[in-house]
């Protein structure tokens, strides 16, 4: 068996550490939530173009991470929602699904309006979910 065989269909990833590798630049943690964007949108394209890959998962927003600082939230709730509209080209381009996976009940309605916009006009795109 080669190494390409054993090459995951599904990968997934737990998305940590933005706000800290941004306090360690002496940044705003919000600044890393940001990059953290930059950082989806390369895990992405890279698992796109590899056509090995099926299926990829982002754990982004844990039950924890609701203790955070409310302005923090609102930031990364704001976040969310740009990604989905401006991702959304993108997405259909490239046959890319999106769906979600958890609480999303818990999301502010406009987050979970641009959620529900993603899901339902890339319900129908097959290359990768």
């Amino acid at each position: 068996m080669t190494s390409e065989d054993r090459f995951p269909s599904h990968i997934a990833i737990i998305m940590d550490g933005n706000g800290r590798w941004a306090q360690g630049r002496g940044l705003p943690r919000i600044e890393g939530h940001r990059k953290g964007i930059e950082s989806v949108r390369e895990v992405v394209t890279a698992s796109r173009e590899s056509e090995r890959v099926s299926h990829l998962t982002l754990y982004a927003f844990s039950t924890e991470n609701w203790s955070r600082p409310k302005f923090e939230i609102n930031v990364l709730m704001r976040l969310l929602k740009r990604f989905c509209a401006d991702e959304l080209p993108m997405m259909q381009k490239n046959s890319i699904r999106f769906t979600t996976i958890g609480t999303v009940e818990r999301l502010p309605a406009g987050v979970r309006k641009a959620i529900d916009k993603t899901v339902q006009e890339t319900a129908r795109n097959s290359r990768m979910t």
